[in-house]
């Protein structure tokens, strides 16, 4: 073998934990390096996070647009133009590249673009997307590679050439007829953006309710937006099989309770989960041991089974969420100083950016019965609260959690306009360990959207009433 390179730390990967961290060890002195195949900045900048939110957002312009004259504001026959979408989406994204590559130069850290494969511990191979091999050897190792869009094992499906959210979002066409396998977070998302730009939708969830993970009051008011958008619905729906190809003419065989149908589409939109990129990387030789789903065992600390190797965001198990891998970053970081962070109790915010948007922070109501905690219930509709008067944007509702013996709370969830934003409001004075009367008497401000937090938790039952 040829003698590798010696590098302080390496890390395999450009995701948001994974280029900060390089970046800190650069600044720090130390020689740093970080192996991409592909998106500078990894997935958050390019493919997913940021891409689909700034389509979203035409999307609600649009939306917006048609329904002008509620506002007084006079438009003719509004269309939309996908090319000048994708080309706004795609000026973001190029901004955000440029961003990226200043911040590895300003931080000292090298970013090299090839594919990287362990032939030994702590040793990486990578085939340069240039041309040439480089052979690399860390003292410190960080996995930072992410996952991708899972395509389940449908018969016909992965013939018929899917779109993911990747080739969703970089559409300069419109379907007809769209077709979405998959009521998670990224299907309804795009399922309301195709929607309002002009598709005619269909979602497909296998599972009972849309949004599975949250409490079926808050999946039936998604439901109910998304039905109000002449979006098609249907739950506990099996796909059986697929025939055609995605982008001409595409038939779906689903069995629900009523029987089987056909459902005929121009495009089907795959958001039925992801998979880790653990596969054909060399982890078994490096020591590094997955579980039973593919991803890479962790700690409590990040750390992993071989001595010296980390693993940062969705790889290492974490939830799926940017702000999640940048906390990883900072236990990872902490650590490496001689602090003693780790991942256990941290509050992780959930957000949806549908429209209205859907934010959670928390236990959920069926995550406190799951695990026999008693709680207290308060919950108003969103339209209660008078700023939605002034926008005209009264869907949804808010709910909060309290524990039953004391005033602390314990979760909340919110569909409504800038849900995440009054999230964090409450995420903020669940970290401060605030009992809910401060946030039941606090002097919060006329009108916003976080005014009704006070109103909200006035209505938590009393502890003798609980």
């Amino acid at each position: 073998m040829t003698e590798p390179e010696r590098i302080q730390a390496f890390i395999l990967g450009s995701g948001e934990g994974g280029k900060y961290l390089a970046w800190h060890l650069a600044r720090s002195g130390r020689r740093a390096a970080v192996v991409e195949r592909r998106w500078i900045g990894g997935s958050c900048p390019n493919i997913n996070c940021l891409p689909s939110k700034n389509e979203i957002w035409s999307a609600k312009v649009a939306d917006l647009a048609r329904r002008a004259d509620t506002f007084g504001a006079r438009t003719g026959p509004v269309t939309v133009d996908m090319a000048k979408v994708r080309q706004r989406k795609r000026d973001m994204v190029d901004g955000l590249i440029t961003m990226h590559l200043q911040n590895y130069e300003a931080s000292g850290a090298e970013l090299i673009m090839g594919s990287g494969r362990f032939v030994a511990p702590k040793t990486l191979e990578v085939q340069l997307n240039g041309g040439g091999t480089r052979l690399l050897s860390g003292d410190q190792v960080f996995l930072n590679v992410g996952t991708s869009p899972a395509i389940p094992d449908v018969p016909g499906l992965a013939a018929a050439q899917p779109l993911t959210n990747i080739e969703a979002l970089d559409l300069d066409r419109l379907p007809s007829h769209l077709i979405v396998l998959g009521g998670g977070y990224v299907g309804l998302e795009l399922a309301q953006a195709y929607r309002r730009f002009g598709s005619r939708v269909t979602i497909v969830e296998q599972g009972p309710q849309l949004a599975g993970r949250e409490d079926a009051d808050v999946a039936k008011e998604i439901r109910r937006i998304l039905g109000e958008d002449g979006i098609d619905i249907l739950v506990s729906a099996k796909t059986l099989r697929v025939d055609g190809q995605s982008g001409q003419k595409v038939a779906l065989r689903v069995l629900t309770g009523a029987g089987e149908q056909t459902l005929e589409g121009s495009d089907i939109l795959v958001a039925a989960g992801r998979r880790p990129n653990t596969a054909g990387i060399g982890l078994e030789i490096a020591g590094v041991a997955l579980d039973d789903r593919g991803y890479i065992k962790v700690n409590e600390r990040l750390e992993t089974s071989a001595p010296e190797v980390w693993a940062i965001g969705e790889c290492a198990g974490s939830p799926q969420f940017t702000h999640v891998s940048f906390d990883d970053f900072r236990i990872i970081r902490d650590n490496l100083a001689g602090g003693n962070r780790t991942t256990r109790e941290r509050l992780v915010p959930y957000c949806m950016f549908t429209d209205p948007p859907l934010a959670r922070v928390g236990l959920s109501e069926a995550e406190a019965q799951r695990q026999g905690i008693p709680v207290r219930v308060a919950k108003m509709p969103t339209s209660a609260v008078l700023r939605t008067r002034t926008i005209d944007e009264g869907q949804g509702f808010m709910k909060a959690l309290v524990a039953a013996e004391s005033d602390r709370i314990l979760g909340f969830a919110m569909i409504g306009a800038d849900a995440g934003e009054v999230m964090a409001a409450v995420q903020t004075a669940m970290l401060a360990g605030m009992p809910y009367t401060g946030m039941r008497d606090a002097v919060l401000t006329h009108p916003t959207m976080a005014e009704g937090l006070g109103t909200l938790f006035s209505k938590v039952p009393s502890r003798t009433a609980a």
